[in-house]
């Protein structure tokens, strides 16, 4: 019986991490409730909970970065963190946007460094205990991917032309009636790409959480000292494992993003 209770209550807890249950984020930053159980407003919840909170430390955290690099005054920076930040800028913009945008990347790489800077942070500050990973919950990357979407489509019509843009979805030259099979595949491949971005962050950072989750659980579910130091050490090695992929997947979102509004602009 002892180990059943163990077991709900190590379940209860990795839900109530997952979840955005906003009773559980106001107790855990010991915020009072501010009307019953949230905030809503025509029908949208618009509540305080831990995820929303990292998002605005990862915002200011980008923010913060951005203009500490910026106001360096001397041409070579002597300092660590700016020569790191600058390393990455450089990281982004030769292998990242130069060889997807071409020569009207120059512009886009603020965009694109941002996403990659906000992913990351996103991802890093999710892996700190007791925190919450926004990457790891589908309306953030969701989010995130419909904004990356808006940006290639509208970019491609204001390059090409509404009608150009849907006409250079598929090749020209074709036989009339292959146009009929070609353009809805060509339409579901573009929906396909947001929804690509959305899982593809969301699933690879809340498998790792899960994992961890699990494997921590595993010792209060034993109760068992002989038994801990194995599933402990093993979620060590995941959550440094984590960090890697924190960076493999903002590096994935910020490429996949450069690659779709490059391809918009210069259908070529």
């Amino acid at each position: 019986m002892a180990a059943e209770a163990a077991g709900g209550n190590v379940l209860t807890e990795l839900l109530n991490e997952f979840s955005l249950s906003n009773e559980h984020a106001y107790e855990f930053f010991g915020i009072p409730l501010p009307h019953g159980p949230g905030m809503h407003l025509l029908g949208i919840d618009f509540s305080i909970n831990k995820a929303v909170v990292v998002v605005w430390l990862a915002t200011i955290i980008v923010a913060g970065l951005i203009l500490y690099t910026a106001r360096a005054k001397e041409l070579v920076p002597t300092s660590r963190l700016r020569n790191a930040i600058e390393a990455l800028v450089q990281f982004i913009k030769m292998d990242i946007v130069d060889p997807n945008m071409g020569h009207e990347g120059k512009k886009w790489l603020p965009f694109i460094g941002v996403i990659f800077f906000f992913v990351l942070f996103n991802n890093l500050l999710g892996l700190i205990p007791g925190s919450n990973s926004p990457t790891a919950n589908i309306n953030f990357t969701a989010t995130m991917a419909i904004i990356v979407f808006a940006t290639f489509v509208l970019m491609g019509m204001i390059k090409q032309g509404p009608f150009g843009y849907v006409k250079n979805l598929a090749p020209s030259g074709l036989p009339t009636w292959l146009y009929f099979i070609l353009y809805p595949i060509e339409i579901v491949s573009q929906l396909a790409k947001p929804l690509s971005l959305a899982l593809r962050l969301f699933a690879n950072l809340l498998a790792g959480h899960i994992v961890v989750g699990a494997l921590l659980g595993l010792i209060i579910l034993f109760g068992s000292w002989a038994v801990a130091p194995f599933p402990f050490l093993f979620a060590i090695i995941m959550d440094a494992f984590e960090i890697f992929v924190a960076f493999i997947q903002a590096y994935i979102f910020a490429i996949l993003s450069a690659v779709y509004i490059g391809v918009a602009m210069h259908p070529d």
